[in-house]
């Protein structure tokens, strides 16, 4: 499966303007990898993005997996976008999806593409996050991707009626440590990470509904994943960032309703991670569902689950919640 290797190399980091449809920023694809970004798509920032420094990240993309069953990553995102996926009904439901990749990587393809794949059928209009990853040369490095993920939320709904969309039923869904942005920005969603650019900077960047896929959490407790906390926070980080990173932690009353999926046999994201984040939601009175699957190790995505594995249902189960959630 596409997880074994991202396992590996996820593991290996643990020891060292107006939303438009724009033209693509990349060269184009090589053969043989998967082309990125679609062609309707739009950039978070009108200029550098905030603590751009004299160089910039070059893009990097690579096809990573077993021969046959290989995957899209992106490394030096420079200018970062969101890709836009729309259903041929749409319902005015909407999510940003965050993918994972410990911060080393976005995980475009498996948590990103295949989401969308999952979801538009449900009539849900799927926004995906190529976000700037935190260790590749930029000032106040640990709130580079909540600077992204909140500028991405305020301009999706500053052009919900562009995308046929009720801005009031935008949510996100994260995985891994795009499962920890996603909790970043569930609870830090009004934190100032960044100065406002723009119009689009008066929306509300707090998701209606948050989905948290095997997430990395927190970033402080022993049973972290260390490659993802050593990316966001580097080495020697103030006791305040840490804390604001804990995301469990944050969660209060005013805490959106909040979706768990999490597999028991998870060798590199403890479930204990995602069981915190269930155990402080009910002391906060935050309605949450959580949903652990005995098997499916890490990484298993919308559609990586072996065909007939209990794991693979989630997106079903996601999209029946996100309904429910929205009645109440």
């Amino acid at each position: 499966m596409p997880m074994i290797d991202r396992r590996s190399l996820i593991g290996a980091m643990a020891t060292v303007p107006l939303a438009s449809r724009v033209a693509a920023q990349t060269a184009p694809a090589a053969p043989g990898m998967t082309p990125w970004p679609p062609a309707e798509h739009f950039p978070l920032w009108p200029g550098r993005p905030p603590g751009a420094r004299a160089t910039l990240p070059k893009p990097n993309p690579s096809m990573n997996g077993p021969a046959g069953r290989q995957e899209l990553w992106l490394r030096g995102t420079a200018n970062p976008i969101v890709a836009v996926f729309r259903p041929e009904r749409p319902d005015g439901r909407a999510v940003l999806t965050i993918p994972g990749g410990g911060y080393g990587f976005v995980s475009i393809q498996n948590e990103g593409v295949d989401v969308a794949k999952t979801l538009n059928p449900h009539g849900i209009t799927v926004f995906a996050l190529s976000y700037r990853l935190p260790s590749e040369g930029w000032d106040d490095q640990a709130n580079v991707p909540l600077q992204d993920a909140q500028r991405a939320m305020r301009l999706i709904r500053a052009n919900a009626a562009r995308y046929g969309i009720d801005a009031a039923k935008l949510g996100i869904v994260g995985f891994s440590a795009g499962g920890h942005l996603a909790a970043s920005l569930t609870v830090g969603y009004d934190d100032k990470v960044y100065n406002p650019v723009d119009a689009a900077d008066r929306q509300s960047a707090r998701p209606r509904f948050s989905g948290l896929v095997y997430p990395v959490a927190s970033l402080s407790t022993p049973n972290t994943h260390p490659g993802s906390r050593d990316n966001l926070l580097g080495p020697n980080p103030d006791p305040a960032t840490k804390a604001r990173y804990d995301t469990p932690r944050r969660i209060s009353a005013s805490t959106p309703p909040l979706f768990l999926v999490h597999a028991v046999d998870d060798g590199l994201v403890p479930l204990d991670q995602s069981i915190d984040v269930l155990t402080q939601a009910r002391a906060a009175k935050v309605p949450v569902e959580a949903h652990f699957f005995e098997k499916g190790g890490h990484g298993f995505g919308a559609m990586s689950a072996p065909e007939g594995a209990p794991a693979r249902l989630w997106p079903e189960l996601f999209d029946r919640w996100i309904a429910q959630t929205l009645k109440s």
